[in-house]
């Protein structure tokens, strides 16, 4: 892909030169400017179309990629955000709240990273303390209580692991969230916006329906992880991607995940108005399937879908 972003690269400042061109000399280029910009859409898809798993998780990375927050802003109105466990203290990697979305009050739930250095040290770079766990499980009791669906949104690449964490508690948060949100009873819908890595997003991923994004990544660990582990070599993350199947198609044929959520060319962040439109149109269907549901029926249906995922042999 490199070759092509480079080409990629040299087409784009070409155009911005004829652009600046006719505009200071008056001269009619839009012919040329039409082609260049003809040329630049074919490889665009060309790149975009044939990416590779290394290449999704970059994109999963992206320093620019939208984060729950600003999903939070352009599908729901009236958000408002709630903070702390009630036990410890808030943690900015995780935020939750509530809000409207077609008149009707659900709860919020989502990892949140930074768009910058400053951001990213606030917010964890997005892997939460066991506080953050525990804080979204308080949101979804709650939403239980008063019979409000759970919406969530994954985007971490896994749970902090410091000794504080391990303190506190981190595999006890998550193991309950696993179980509480096993049995919640509520619809809950996960969508998986960039990363998805480990329990951390197990946490959060407990849900009658779970979506990806078309260039996100679901994993048991990072690559990078993987490839130390397995190898004793981190470098080697890019081979580690490629056969760890933690892409949106992997999951989808795997039957991990319910479909796949299309991205514009070049990924989410070129267009969050378009993503953010196709995510609202699922959750506001699905939240009219699921809410036909009774409640044992709709409990039985989340038990039977993990239930089935994988395949095993009995000795």
């Amino acid at each position: 892909m490199s070759e092509v972003n480079q080409n990629l690269e040299q087409l784009e400042n070409k155009l911005q030169a004829l652009k600046e061109f006719s505009a200071s000399h008056g001269v009619d280029l839009n012919k040329e400017i039409k082609a260049i910009e003809e040329k630049i859409h074919e490889l665009k898809i060309e790149a975009y179309r044939n990416l590779s798993p290394w290449d999704k998780v970059n994109l999963a990375r992206h320093s620019e990629r939208p984060t729950s927050l600003d999903y939070i802003d352009e599908i729901f109105e009236d958000f408002i955000e709630f903070h702390g466990d009630r036990n410890f203290r808030d943690d900015p990697a995780i935020i939750g709240g509530l809000a409207r979305i077609e008149g009707k009050v659900v709860t919020v739930i989502g990892h949140q990273k930074g768009r910058n250095i400053k951001e990213n040290i606030k917010r964890n770079f997005g892997m939460p303390h066991p506080e953050g766990y525990r804080k979204a499980l308080r949101l979804m009791k709650q939403a239980e209580k008063f019979k409000r669906p759970v919406i969530c949104f994954i985007d971490t690449p896994g749970a902090f692991c410091g000794i504080g964490a391990e303190e506190r508690g981190q595999g006890e948060a998550i193991a309950i969230n696993l179980m509480e949100m096993s049995r919640l009873k509520t619809p809950v819908i996960s969508i998986v916006i960039g990363e998805g890595g480990s329990g951390g997003a197990l946490a959060l991923g407990v849900a009658d329906k779970i979506y990806m994004l078309e260039n996100s990544i679901y994993s048991i660990l990072s690559p990078e992880g993987f490839a130390a582990i397995l190898w004793k070599d981190g470098s080697r993350a890019k081979e580690a991607a490629q056969i760890m199947k933690i892409t949106s198609e992997d999951l989808k044929n795997f039957e991990i995940i319910d479909d796949i959520i299309k991205e514009p060319l070049g990924g989410a962040h070129k267009d969050i108005n378009e993503v953010s439109k196709r995510i609202k149109e699922i959750i506001i269907k699905d939240l009219k399937e699921l809410g036909n549901l009774e409640l044992d029926q709709l409990l039985n249906r989340r038990y039977m879908k993990f239930r089935k995922m994988g395949k095993y042999q009995n000795n």
